[in-house]
């Protein structure tokens, strides 16, 4: 009978502000955390990412590489982040020089399930639950849908 090889999840090589929190289970590793944020169960956050202070990340959310996260941010259950586009009709496979960047600005807030396409969200934005941001969002205000539009 054949054995999978088996990873556990772990907190490894993080720089972690003063007041941290997470709760485990977690997969954080290689990246930053500022002071007094939080970080929910069941959470991934990859090498590279930066997480800025008095942020919360709320359970299920996943945080690919080449994702900064402002100051004073919410992260709602389930929200996935992608730096990927898979711009050669299929996935990157490991070829990083595909991957997208990810600007969050500071006082943001995305609601649960909502996804995150490479874009730069500027300053006081809220993201609906469940919506999709497919572009960059340069004004203050709420979007939501698919693809995210602004609704006031």
């Amino acid at each position: 009978m054949n054995q999978p090889q088996i990873f556990q999840c772990s907190i490894r090589n993080v720089t972690f502000g003063e007041g941290v929190k997470v709760v485990e289970p977690v997969n954080v590793y290689e990246c930053f955390i500022g002071d007094h944020s939080f970080i929910g169960p069941f959470v991934e956050i990859q090498k590279g990412v930066l997480i800025g202070k008095r942020t919360k990340i709320q359970s299920h959310s996943f945080v690919c590489e080449l994702v900064s996260i402002g100051d004073d941010c919410f992260i709602g259950h389930g929200v996935m982040f992608i730096n990927d586009l898979f711009s050669n009709g299929g996935p990157a496979r490991g070829d990083r020089s595909l991957y997208r960047a990810t600007r969050i600005g500071n006082n943001v807030s995305i609601g649960s399930n909502a996804t995150i396409l490479p874009v730069s969200i500027c300053d006081h934005v809220v993201i609906g639950a469940g919506a999709v941001v497919t572009k960059n969002i340069s004004e203050p205000g709420i979007y939501a849908g698919n693809p995210a539009k602004k609704i006031r």
